[in-house]
């Protein structure tokens, strides 16, 4: 019994003992630092998009810079909770179109894209929009974070891009780092044989 006195004790100190013993809580992700805008108005969002420019660590990206494609998107808000896109881009000189399905998350403006293998969900939050100009979203993979400025029209003015990079920095990205996307050459249709649709359950 005298042996066990010293861990007996040792277990009413930790419980006695607000913050000993336990794991320190877990770094709070870049993600959580933003917050979407009060007025941010789904419906809002529906319509035709362009990718005017992206900031992001990806080495592959960094690689192929000088090989990135116009890329047009559109937006549809089939349920007022979730997002469906549609992306329009080149491959290899093929038009391919791509849909994908983000689903509501908890926090406002905020969207899970489900992943499959590597990876795993993708975490996407509206961060800053007027809906009928431009729009910044935030993406989360794991613990890396990118950003994407799209437009309503294939360029934005240089006010919307200082923002846009003046966010970037904020969350720890470098000026290296973002990649602006050409104007011009965009696909508007393709055939039924590459069409990729992640938008179904």
């Amino acid at each position: 019994m005298a042996a066990l006195r010293p861990l007996l004790l040792l277990g009413l100190l930790l419980a006695a003992s607000p913050g000993l013993g336990r794991w320190p809580p877990a770094p709070q992700s870049p993600l959580e630092q933003v917050a979407a805008p009060e007025g941010l108005g789904l419906a809002q969002l529906a319509g035709s998009w362009f990718l005017v420019g992206m900031v992001s660590p990806c080495s592959a990206l960094a690689e192929q810079s000088h090989r990135l494609e116009a890329t047009a998107v559109t937006v549809s808000v089939p349920d007022e909770q979730s997002l469906v896109i549609s992306t329009f881009r080149r491959l290899d000189g093929t038009c391919w179109e791509i849909w994908q399905r983000y689903l509501p998350a908890q926090a406002h403006g905020g969207f899970l894209l489900k992943g499959h293998g590597y990876g795993g969900t993708v975490h996407m939050l509206v961060g800053e929009t007027d809906h009928s100009s431009y729009a910044i979203l935030y993406y989360q993979r794991g613990r890396s974070i990118s950003l994407k400025l799209y437009g309503r029209s294939s360029r934005v003015s240089d006010a919307i891009a200082d923002r846009f990079e003046q966010r970037a920095r904020a969350v720890g990205l470098s000026q290296d780092l973002i990649y602006y996307f050409p104007t011009y050459g965009f696909c508007t249709t393709t055939d039924e044989f590459h069409i990729l649709d992640e938008s179904k359950p």
